[in-house]
């Protein structure tokens, strides 16, 4: 096999070449189609329409969403089709983390717990603006408007609302630099940019009539889903003012400070769901489902049991963070949120999460009553005592343990330590165990990092060789090493501790039914998954990217499905087997930690929005619905990158999830790196996000960046294997388009990262 293996490699960029004609091919096989998530230069005039700089092809609602048919009557003849077509702005996909809000008030959650109750099939179908909802909900394509719809007298002489879900006014927001927006009558010589289609076209028609001497003007920008890119453009713009709902504007003062709210230009008006007229049984229901299921989130209180059960809401402190509360492939994860949930759900409580900032105290929050408990991998100690908090029965036991870097000497036994540097977490209980290893007489150096520096950030530090060693708890610690080679895990240092939640003394009835729910969920299955899911490295990022090919033979025992399925949505078949190894390693009935199926390990909610309903095992079903949600998310991409660029972001966001992307493409251009180039680029972002200095103010949050970042590299390596032995068979084609001048170049290959291509060992 060898010499076999050498004869190949002169002609290996030859074959790469001619499959990057392929790729291009891919990129360039959908035309005609218009943005469905507008760039910031993306903005049209009420006179003309300006071309958008970066464009992406939308997504046909009912094509995509295979509900193509056509119904306008009621609940009745809805149930008839055993679907319920919900429609909004943003698809399935959340478009933002939560940070202070009632989590299940989610217009998707309601939605899908709306079907289930109807016993009805929920189905989600996108559209580019509000009035482009009502038109599909008038045609028949859709039966709901689940979104945040402003009712206003015209749209009420079209569709009948819900019960309101809020209220909101319209506000004034510009950037730092911007105009002065604290009074109406200040504005001059502003252009004001309202979403495209929204009921704030006409509260700036107002603001252009009243003060005519002003010489104000008004754009129409299709915001959804980039509300970021509207923030920069406002920042390099002095004389653009936004016109948004106030809750809209405030979501965005959450995470960026780059901005300035100003004025009010509006009365409070009543947000709700929308309707055909024709369908008032459906209404009546959709009305008492509101009724039951709305709850507003809380102030500041301190309230015990009977208070919070008189409210509706329970809250949560926690931060945003790899184990507590974070947004993976557009659902809200995380194990004290997951704990939570289920005890909120299990007192038919809404969870209201409220993330504190990384350099403020939970138990600060929680005295202050922002919060009715606190939870984030916080040790029990009797330390708070002192402060009228307590702690709970244990969420879990965890083991401290030494991390360190691989250039320097491992730290086999506690001993180890005598002359090594450790960086510690700001207000962590490593602090003191570190101080405990001081006094039983270990020489160590004991660095306790500034309180906005997270434990990731820690792990990246000492995987770069910035610092020497911290410690951390062992579950994290074996994940983050699992997919950062240079981390080294060292001595355990002690037995097993536990962490529990934080409770003010005096809410003992709250306390008590915590602990109670604590004890009994413990021993269940459902905690076992989340516990492995949180705490249990992922051994496909363990394992080194290895696959054996033998010439002539199959690459899988699905390549015939798969290739049905790359030619449908123009990727290379080879490509789409190297994701299914690194996925699945051709496990069909393979599920993930977080309940990921199939071949393609596809998330369910995912599958369902592609029309694919899980569960997924059928090798085919899994396939088809995997190279659809790929084909989905690489149709959002501007067409005019680079064609291999395109092929990694699109892995990138299969992963870990298109906001997280659009995030770290954004952290890129402000680093001066290249937004539209994976590697060295865009995924040296994508790590930073694990930081707080940079997730805090990104609107999807933290995201463990390693993972993706390796996933493209293992893929990306693998694919180039499989190159080299396979030809493609399938979609060979004279080539359109110019190629690309850049593949993945061998220095792009991780270290200790191998591709082995040998036949089988002997049996």
């Amino acid at each position: 096999m060898g010499s076999a293996n050498s004869a190949v490699r002169p002609t290996c960029w030859a074959v790469i070449f001619l499959s990057i004609l392929v790729l291009a091919i891919a990129a360039c096989s959908k035309e005609g189609k218009e943005s469905d998530l507008a760039s910031p230069a993306g903005i049209a005039t009420s006179q003309e329409n300006i071309q958008p700089e970066n464009v992406t092809p939308p997504v046909i609602p009912a094509k995509e969403q295979q509900v193509n048919y056509i119904e306008t009557g009621d609940l009745r003849e809805i149930k008839k089709h055993g679907t319920i077509r919900f429609v909004n702005l943003t698809g399935a996909s959340e478009n933002m983390l939560p940070r202070d809000s009632v989590v299940s008030l989610r217009h998707f959650e309601l939605a899908n717990k709306l079907a289930d109750k109807l016993k009805l099939e929920a189905k989600w179908i996108k559209a580019e603006t509000p009035d482009d909802a009502i038109k599909m909900l008038l045609a028949g394509e859709a039966d709901i408007i689940a979104y945040d719809l402003t009712v206003t007298d015209s749209r009420e002489e079209q569709i009948d609302f819900s019960v309101p879900i809020r209220q909101a006014r319209r506000q004034l927001v510009t950037g730092a630099s911007g105009p002065d927006i604290t009074e109406p009558s200040k504005l001059n010589n502003v252009e004001l940019i309202v979403p495209k289609g929204s009921a704030n076209v006409e509260t700036a028609q107002q603001l252009i009539a009243e003060f005519p001497d002003a010489n104000l003007s008004m754009r129409e920008y299709k915001i959804h889903g980039n509300r970021d890119g509207l923030v920069d453009k406002m920042n390099e713009e002095n004389n653009w003012v936004a016109v948004l709902e106030d809750y809209s504007a405030q979501d965005l003062r959450n995470y960026r400070d780059d901005l300035r709210l100003g004025a009010y230009v509006s009365e409070p008006q009543n947000i709700a769901w929308g309707m055909r007229k024709t369908s008032r049984r459906l209404q009546s229901t959709v009305d008492n489902f509101l009724t039951r299921n709305l709850v507003k989130a809380q102030e500041e209180r301190i309230t015990d049991w009977k208070g919070i059960k008189k409210s509706g809401v329970i809250r949560l402190l926690t931060y945003n963070g790899p184990t507590t509360y974070f947004l993976w492939k557009g659902l809200l994860m995380g194990f004290d949120y997951d704990l939570a949930k289920a005890f909120a759900d299990k007192h038919k409580l809404q969870l209201q999460v409220i993330v504190v900032p990384y350099e403020e105290n939970l138990a600060d929050w929680l005295r202050a009553g922002r919060g009715d408990f606190a939870g984030a991998e916080m040790n029990i100690t009797s330390a708070v005592e002192k402060q009228g908090m307590v702690f709970t029965k244990p969420v879990v036991e965890s083991t401290e343990q030494v991390v360190s870097g691989r250039g320097t000497p491992p730290i086999k036994q506690i001993q180890d330590l005598n002359g090594r540097k450790l960086t510690l977490r700001a207000y962590s209980s490593f602090i003191e165990t570190a101080k405990t290893l001081q006094n039983a007489g270990i020489d160590v150096d004991i660095r306790v990092a500034p309180p906005d520096i997270s434990q990731s950030q820690i792990f990246s530090m000492i995987a770069e060789g910035l610092v020497d060693a911290t410690i951390a708890h062992s579950g994290r610690a074996k994940i983050e090493a699992s997919v950062q080679p240079n981390l080294v895990l060292g001595t355990v240092l002690g037995d097993p501790t536990p962490e529990g939640w934080l409770v003010l003394r005096q809410n003992w009835h709250l306390l008590q039914n915590l602990n109670k729910f604590l004890t009994s969920y413990r021993k269940t299955d459902k905690y076992k998954k989340q516990y492995a899911a949180y705490f249990e490295p992922n051994k496909r990022f363990m394992q080194r990217v290895s696959t054996r090919v033998i010439p002539g033979e199959n690459l899988s025992p699905y390549d015939d499905l798969v290739k049905e399925s790359a030619f449908k949505y123009d990727f290379d078949w080879r490509m789409i087997v190297a994701q299914m190894w690194q996925e699945s390693n051709f496990n069909p009935k393979a599920v993930s930690p977080v309940g990921a199926q199939g071949l393609m390990q596809v998330m369910p909610a995912t599958a369902e929005e592609m029309g694919f309903p899980p569960p997924l095992f059928e090798p085919e079903r899994g396939i088809k619905a995997g190279v659809k949600y790929m084909d989905w998310v690489r149709d959002r991409f501007n067409p005019a990158l680079p064609t291999v660029n395109k092929l990694w972001f699109t892995l990138a966001s299969y992963n870990a999830g298109y906001g997280h992307l659009l995030d770290a493409q954004r952290l890129a251009e402000q680093l001066g790196l290249d937004p539209n180039v994976w590697f060295d680029n865009v995924e040296v972002a994508m790590l930073k996000l694990a930081q707080p200095q940079y997730f805090k103010r990104a609107r999807y949050g933290y995201v463990r960046g390693s993972e993706p970042v390796q996933y493209v590299r293992n893929i990306s390596n693998l694919y180039k294997a499989y190159v080299e032995m396979m030809s493609d068979d399938v979609s060979m084609r004279p080539s359109t388009q110019q190629t690309p001048d850049r593949f993945c170049s061998p220095s792009n290959t991780p270290e200790g990262m191998i591709v082995q291509v040998s036949p089988p060992p002997s049996q």
